[in-house]
C-alpha cells in the first residue's frame, strides 16, 4: 500500500500551496471591516462639521438659548453695544440708512384721555415673536411718561387713560426694541420719538381731569361702560388671580368691558384685538372692546405674564 505522502511520481497535490479557504475569508471579512469603520468616521467628521457651520453662519433661531439672557439671541441684525438706554436694554446699532424709525402724535380722546399715534418707518410690530432673536426692522415699542415706563405697545394706537397722567406739562417718549429686548440704535442713540403733554386739573366735569392727581379711584362706571354689554370684574394680588381665569363667552358684536385692578403696574393685554391698556398699582382701569372677531382670544398681563381670562366670541 503506497502513502500518499510517499509519492515520488512528481505530482503535487491539488490543495499543495493555497491559502485554505476559512484563512483567505479572514482576511477580507477584515480589511472590510476596516473600510466601514474608516467610512463612518470620515461621514461623523462630516456631520458634526456641517453642524458646527450652521450655528456659526445658519438661521438664526427664534428663542434664545437657556442659560442666556435675550441679548445673547443669535439674530445677527446690526451691532450689540456694551451701552444701553435709560431703561437698561442694551443699544442694537444698524446703518442710518433704512434704520427704523417713529414718531408720536396724541390726540385727546372723546370720552377719556389720550389717543396716542405712532408713525413708523422701515419697522413693522411683531407681538407673536417677542422674546426671540433680532430681526431687521422687526419688533414692538415702550411708552414713556416723563422716563418712566408705563407700557408695551404691539401696534400704532394706544389708549392713555386720562387717570394715567398727573395735572401738569409732561414729555411722552415711544422706544423701538427688537424682538429680544434690545433698543434699536443709531449713531449710539436709541430710535424714539417724544410729543408734549398737558394735563388739565381735575374738574367735576370729567373729561380729561377725570381722575387725575393722587386721589383715590372713583367707584362711578368709567366713561362709556355703561354701553357695555358684558362687564368682567378681575383682581390681580400676590400673583393671583381673581376670580380664576376662565372663559367669558360674547356674541360677535357685543361690548365687553374689562376691569381690572392689579397690586402692582403691569400692562393689559387682549391678544388677537391688538388692544392694550396700561394698569397702575393699586388702581382700577377698564378696557372696553366691541367683539367684532369670532374665536377664542386670551387676555393676559404683560409684566407678570398672567392669564386674566378668555373670550370666547362666536
Amino acid at each position: 500500500m503506497t502513502d500518499r505522502t510517499d509519492r515520488t511520481d512528481g505530482r503535487i497535490p491539488c490543495d499543495a500551496g493555497r491559502t485554505p479557504p476559512t484563512a483567505a475569508h479572514a482576511a477580507r471579512g477584515a480589511a472590510y471591516r476596516r473600510t466601514a469603520r474608516h467610512a463612518a468616521l470620515l461621514a461623523l467628521a462630516l456631520l458634526l462639521a456641517g453642524g458646527a457651520a450652521t450655528g456659526c453662519g445658519g438661521r438664526a433661531t427664534t428663542h434664545h438659548k437657556p442659560g442666556t439672557s435675550h441679548e445673547q439671541a443669535s439674530g445677527s441684525a446690526g451691532t450689540l453695544l456694551p451701552a444701553a438706554d435709560a431703561a437698561g436694554h442694551k443699544l442694537r446699532e444698524v446703518p442710518a440708512e433704512g434704520a427704523p424709525e417713529v414718531q408720536l402724535a396724541a390726540r385727546p380722546d372723546s370720552e377719556d384721555g389720550w389717543n396716542l399715534q405712532l408713525s413708523v418707518k422701515n419697522f413693522r410690530f411683531t407681538p407673536d415673536s417677542t422674546g426671540g432673536a433680532a430681526l431687521p426692522g422687526a419688533g414692538h415699542a415702550h411708552l414713556e411718561l416723563d422716563g418712566r415706563k408705563i407700557a408695551r405697545l404691539y401696534g400704532p394706537w394706544f389708549h392713555l387713560p386720562a387717570a394715567q397722567v398727573p395735572e401738569g406739562a409732561h414729555t411722552l417718549t415711544v422706544r423701538l426694541y427688537a424682538d429680544d429686548h434690545t433698543a434699536w440704535a443709531v449713531s449710539g442713540k436709541a430710535v424714539e420719538g417724544t410729543t408734549q403733554l398737558t394735563a388739565p386739573a381735575p374738574g367735576p366735569s370729567g373729561g380729561h381731569g377725570h381722575g387725575h392727581g393722587d386721589s383715590p379711584p372713583t367707584q362711578s362706571p368709567p366713561p362709556g361702560q355703561e354701553q357695555a354689554d358684558r362687564t368682567v370684574t378681575i383682581t390681580v394680588r400676590d400673583g393671583k388671580v381673581s376670580p380664576a381665569p376662565a372663559r367669558t363667552e360674547l356674541r360677535r358684536g357685543e361690548r365687553v368691558a374689562l376691569r381690572v385692578t392689579s397690586d402692582r403696574a403691569d400692562t393689559l393685554h387682549v391678544h388677537g384685538y391688538d388692544k392694550e391698556l396700561a394698569l397702575p398699582a393699586g388702581q382700577e382701569a377698564t378696557l372696553i372692546l366691541t367683539a367684532d372677531r369670532t374665536g377664542l382670544f386670551e387676555v393676559e398681563t404683560h409684566e407678570s405674564a398672567l392669564v386674566l381670562t378668555q373670550l370666547l366670541v362666536r
